[in-house]
C-alpha cells in the first residue's frame, strides 16, 4: 500500500479536496474491546459480556465501544500518508460524526480519508479531513465525520 507524502504546508495547500486512500483492514478482536473496557472503566456487557450478549443482544455478539473505533483514527492515518518534516501533529477537533452501524468483535474495519479543507495558520496548518469507518461486507459505514488535525512545522 502505497502512501501519500506530504512534505510541507505548500503540499497541504494543494491537497485540499483530495481522497487520499484507505488504510489495510484491521481486526477488532475481543482482546481489544476489553483492553478499552479497562482503559476506559466503560464495562458496559454489551462490549464485555460475550455469553451475555450472545443472549440478550440485538447484535447477538459483543460490540466495540464507538470511542473505540473513533480513536483508531490517529493510528490509522500514518497507513494512508506520510508527513515527514513536521515537529508535532495535534487532534484538535471531532465535527459531526455520526455512527450508523456497529463493530462486531471479530469484524475488520479500516479508514478512508480526505482532505477537506486546509488553512495555513503562520506555520500551523490545520487540516479538516472526512473521515469513514468502514466495516468489511458492510454497505453501510461505522461512521462517517470531519476529524480536524493541526500540523506544527
Amino acid at each position: 500500500m502505497s502512501r501519500t507524502v506530504i512534505n510541507g504546508p505548500e503540499d497541504w495547500e494543494k491537497m485540499a479536496g483530495t481522497q487520499l486512500g484507505v488504510s489495510s483492514w484491521m481486526t477488532i478482536s475481543q482482546d481489544k474491546i476489553n483492553k478499552f473496557a479497562e482503559a476506559t472503566e466503560d464495562y458496559q456487557w454489551i462490549h464485555t459480556d460475550v455469553e451475555k450478549a450472545k443472549k440478550d443482544s440485538p447484535f447477538k455478539n459483543t460490540i466495540a465501544h464507538g470511542y473505540l473505533s473513533i480513536s483508531l483514527i490517529p493510528g490509522l492515518i500514518p497507513q494512508i500518508i506520510e508527513t515527514p518534516g513536521i515537529k508535532l501533529a495535534v487532534n484538535y477537533a471531532i465535527e459531526n460524526l455520526r455512527f450508523s452501524e456497529p463493530v462486531p468483535a471479530g469484524s475488520q474495519v479500516r479508514l478512508k480519508l480526505a482532505i477537506n479543507e486546509v488553512k495555513n495558520l503562520r506555520g500551523i496548518i490545520r487540516v479538516k479531513f472526512d473521515v469513514c469507518l468502514e466495516l468489511k461486507d458492510c454497505p453501510k459505514p461505522v461512521y462517517k465525520g470531519t476529524t480536524v488535525y493541526l500540523y506544527h512545522y
